[in-house]
């Protein structure tokens, strides 16, 4: 499963880059395959693992902010793997297709 994540700290003012620093931090140490971008983090795994993460992730926020905000997109497909991957460049390989 990939889950695309991202976890917003509120009450601590407009500069959150250092609360979403703590979040990455954790999902990065996970050692699953992972992604983040300007508006989500991406994990890879299996079910309890990704969950794991992100609730590790949510919590490493959580410490330092005194409320939290979560938005999560889940894509549950047994037996597939490398979808971060794969996924992003099936649509590649179609663009290029096009020029």
């Amino acid at each position: 499963m990939i889950v695309a994540f991202s976890v917003t700290p509120l009450g601590v003012g407009e500069e959150v880059g250092e609360y979403v620093a703590d979040a990455v931090r954790v999902v990065r140490e996970s050692g699953l395959p992972n992604r983040t971008d300007a508006m989500f983090t991406s994990v890879e795994g299996e079910w309890d693992e990704v969950m794991d993460v992100v609730k590790r992730a949510v919590e490493a926020v959580q410490a330092r902010a005194p409320r939290v905000s979560v938005t999560l997109k889940a894509d549950i497909r047994p037996g597939v793997t490398d979808g971060l991957t794969s996924k992003v460049e099936t649509v590649e390989r179609h663009l290029r297709a096009e020029s």
